[in-house]
């Protein structure tokens, strides 16, 4: 054994550290080198997909092989596409072979085209030629066509315009539509540089519109005079004639005025048929208006009626008939303004409501002038002005009601102001002879002061005028001052007689006669809102007569119970020490004169109220009478209290006095017998003895004003 070779311990652990070390530090550099490489890196990122499809398992046998299979793999790779890019080289030259063939196909071909073209140019030059000739033809030919069906009427069209034997129906408001068409679309040809054709077409455009017009004129005069406005299937043909003629304002206004002449005659006829019951149509059961002229007011409410239904089914026909949905017929009376300007005012414009209006004016113009002849003749032949004064009213009623329909100028509006006129003269002219005949019997008051029977006639008349003016449709703003006047005529002239007659009368007839009058006057009047101006008036006279009322109560209680001299005695007095001491010396408050008042005030107590109700026996208002007598007790009761606290003031006075007067003697006993003072101490002495022997008032006035409110209450 060698010696040298042979391993120590020692050195075995030394090489054994060292090989540790190497390897540690060849790890390190592998990790440094693994961990230093980039995933950026496109081959690293591609090598590692590589070994990643190849599920590669990270075994002993697999990290030494590794290197050798993938070589061996890319070596296979390289060698596949080395045999594919050799089978693509021979595709490639046959391909080059075919293209070769080809090519020289196609120099032969482009040869004999050439040869051809050099052959057949003067031909299809010729061809060409004819074919665009052709297409011009064509077009000329398609635009005259187009031109000869826009503007140029057919003779069958021209035969539905204008020839009088065909009727009129939707082929003719067509030809009459495209008819305008062409006369509106030849203003286009006007504008060219040759206007002759447009001139001439336009000439002929208008005189085939005016023969359809005219046409359509006739066929509409003809049908108005069998046209029946109370049918409500009205042709739609004959709505549509006149929404056309509308467009010519002429022809248009002609047919009006004749259609209004013979509804004018229509309306007229069945107003006086209405009247006379004459029509071949009226109902058997319906009475003719006059039937009832002996009752003037249901004879003019009958023919306002009348004529109130027939003037709103004259409007309803004729707005159905001229006023269309979509103002068709303002919209044609404007075009035909703008074609005819000459037939428009200037500065106006249409209104289709307003020319409503204005027909309904002149088709009821004759049923106005009638209306107004005969209710005028009901009026002045009557005599009752109540029943004047309602047809007035009635008037006014249908005036009101129609103004919204037909405007205040119509015809109709104008006949009835003019009758509520004449109603109203009749009205005042019959009241004011009413009035003066009242007055001239009116000339005194009733001897039992009731309410006078012209008073109460009159208050009969106003209560019917009220309730009828209460109906009326006048504003409530303005009733107050509308009906002032009737009351000023009717009412107001008797209650101020009643006043003038009062004055006549004694203390308390006058104020009673004007309560009974002026009261069934409020009572009258204060139901309606409208009459207050003279309820307040009849309200200050009432006030005034009861006040009066009540002071005639009070003198009396005063006066019969005794109490008056003592009141007006005490009254002038106050409460100083003066005046009460002079109480006793007055006349009506000695001994003798005290106890008469007392005995009169026992023996005016028990029948005072019934003495005093007595007195206004003649008062119809039963409360009244007791309010007024009620009042003037409690103004007698305060003035028995007034007597009452001045007599116990006065007592009271006296009792003090005579106990001053008692000590003051006492003290004059003990003085000495002073001849100097003797002559005053007997004076004094003696007016104390008369002030000792007095008795107090209240012992001869006994009553309290407890037992007084008590009896009169």
């Amino acid at each position: 054994m060698d010696l040298t070779s042979q391993d120590y311990p020692g050195d075995r652990d030394e090489k054994a550290a060292s090989l540790a070390g190497q390897r540690s530090v060849a790890l390190s550099n592998k990790l440094s080198g693994v961990l230093s490489v980039s995933y950026a890196d496109s081959e690293i990122r591609d090598a590692l997909c590589l070994l990643d499809a190849k599920n590669v398992q990270n075994t002993p046998d697999l990290r030494r092989s590794i290197r050798s299979d993938l070589q061996k793999d890319v070596i296979e790779c390289n060698s596949s596409i080395v045999q594919e890019f050799g089978q693509l080289a021979e595709q490639l030259k046959r391909v080059g072979s075919i293209m070769s063939s080809l090519n020289a196909c196609c120099e032969d071909m482009r040869r004999q085209v050439a040869a051809a073209r050099q052959e057949n140019t003067p031909i299809l030059d010729e061809a060409s030629a004819l074919l665009k000739e052709k297409h011009d033809l064509e077009k000329k030919k398609q635009l005259l066509t187009a031109f000869n069906q826009h503007f140029v009427l057919p003779e069958e069209s021209l035969m539905v315009l204008t020839s009088t034997t065909e009727a009129i129906n939707a082929d003719f408001f067509a030809v009459l539509d495209r008819t305008k068409q062409i006369h509106a679309d030849c203003q286009i040809l006007l504008g060219s540089e040759n206007q002759r054709l447009g001139l001439e077409l336009m000439e002929q455009s208008s005189r085939q519109l005016n023969s359809g017009y005219q046409k359509l004129h006739r066929w509409i005069q003809k049908e108005f005079k069998a046209l029946d406005l109370e049918n409500p299937q009205i042709n739609a043909f004959f709505r549509r004639s006149l929404r056309t003629l509308a467009e010519r304002p002429a022809l248009f206004e002609n047919c009006l005025d004749s259609f209004s002449e013979a509804r004018k005659h229509v309306l007229t006829d069945g107003f006086f048929n209405a009247l006379t019951g004459s029509s071949a149509n009226e109902d058997p059961t319906m009475k003719p208006i006059e039937f009832h002229a002996h009752d003037a007011l249901r004879y003019a409410g009958d023919i306002l009626a009348w004529a109130h239904s027939a003037t709103l089914s004259e409007r309803e026909s004729l707005e159905s008939l001229f006023i269309s949905e979509g103002d068709e017929m303002a919209k044609g009376i404007r075009a035909g303004r703008h074609s005819e300007p000459w037939s428009a005012i200037d500065g106006e414009s249409f209104d289709g409501r307003k020319a409503l209006d204005d027909l309904v004016n002149r088709n009821m113009t004759g049923v106005a002038r009638a209306l107004r002849q005969r209710i005028e003749q009901a009026v002045q032949g009557q005599d009752d002005a109540v029943t004047i004064y309602k047809i007035a009213n009635l008037i006014s009623f249908y005036r009101v009601t129609l103004i919204k329909l037909l405007g205040p100028d119509s015809s109709i509006m104008k006949a009835l102001s003019a009758l509520e006129g004449v109603a109203m003269c009749q009205f005042e002219a019959l009241q004011s002879d009413q009035t003066a005949t009242s007055q001239a019997e009116f000339t005194q008051a009733p001897s039992d002061l009731s309410v006078p029977d012209v008073l109460e006639g009159t208050l009969t008349q106003v209560k019917a005028l009220a309730k009828t003016y209460e109906s009326s449709l006048t504003p409530a703003d303005s009733r107050e001052d509308d009906f002032k006047p009737i009351l000023s005529q009717t009412l107001k002239p008797v209650l101020d007689t009643c006043r003038s007659l009062a004055k006549d009368l004694d203390t308390p007839s006058t104020d009673i006669f004007l309560l009974n009058s002026y009261n069934s006057a409020r009572s009258t009047l204060q139901s309606f809102d409208f009459t207050q101006w003279l309820v307040d008036q009849v309200d200050q006279v009432v006030a005034s007569s009861t006040s009066s009322l009540i002071d005639y109560q009070h003198a009396f209680f005063l006066h019969v119970s005794g109490l008056y001299s003592l009141l007006t005695a005490l009254t002038p007095l106050t409460l100083s020490e003066e005046d009460l001491l002079q109480v006793p010396h007055l006349a009506p408050f000695r001994p003798s004169a005290l106890t008469e008042a007392s005995r009169t005030l026992d023996e005016f107590l028990p029948s005072a109220l019934i003495d005093a109700l007595d007195n206004l026996k003649q008062l119809q208002n039963t409360k009244l009478a007791g309010d007024v007598t009620s009042e003037a007790a409690d103004r007698f009761c305060e003035d028995f209290e007034f007597v009452e606290t001045r007599l116990a003031a006065v007592d009271e006075l006296s009792a003090a006095k005579k106990e001053e007067h008692g000590e003051s003697s006492g003290d004059d006993d003990d003085d000495g017998d002073d001849e100097e003072n003797s002559g005053g101490r007997d004076g004094a002495k003696v007016q104390h003895d008369e002030e000792n022997e007095r008795v107090p008032l209240r012992s001869f006035y006994p009553r309290t004003s407890g037992d007084i409110r008590v009896l009169l209450s």
